[in-house]
């Protein structure tokens, strides 16, 4: 059985976890808004940037490119496609909260996301963000499968004023 990101995090709550808001869903603040943004419209993409996720030979994981550079207010359309042979996701958030995420995902490794900042793919899979970062700072992405993030994947993003 699957279980989804509201049903943990109502476990967690009943169970007396910590659970950080802004980094599931129901916990994004007003509205929706996370920190780093909220999901955009694709019509107002200014641009379309392709993130590949795979294994390296040498037993790594990366993302390509490993880091974004963004604007404050800038629409992206983010494109990923799973070069890979195992799943892999890639959630955006503030470093805190990935960390969180990361420690989550480990003591609960079959959650699934139903979040508007991630995204899980099977092998060879493609699938699409579109993002609008409302904040400027410094945040991260990772694929926090357990072993993953520590693999190395993972990767920064700076939203610039």
């Amino acid at each position: 059985m699957k279980t989804t990101t509201a049903a943990l995090a109502a476990l967690l709550a009943l169970t007396g976890g910590a659970f950080a808001a802004g980094n599931h869903a129901g916990g994004h603040g007003e509205a929706g808004m996370m920190p780093i943004g909220n999901p955009g419209k694709a019509e107002d993409a200014s641009r379309t940037v392709t993130i590949t996720m795979m294994e390296r030979d040498d037993g790594g994981m990366v993302f390509e490119p490993a880091s974004l550079a963004v604007t404050e207010g800038e629409t992206l359309r983010l494109k990923f496609v799973n070069k890979g042979e195992l799943d892999h996701e890639f959630v955006m958030d503030v470093h805190d909260g990935i960390m969180e995420h990361k420690a989550l995902m480990e003591r609960f490794p079959e959650m699934e996301h139903d979040d508007p900042n991630s995204i899980r793919l099977a092998p060879g899979a493609t699938g699409e963000i579109v993002w609008t970062f409302a904040s400027a700072g410094d945040f991260g992405f990772a694929c926090l499968i357990p072993g993953h993030y520590d693999s190395g994947m993972k990767g920064d993003i700076t939203v610039r004023h």
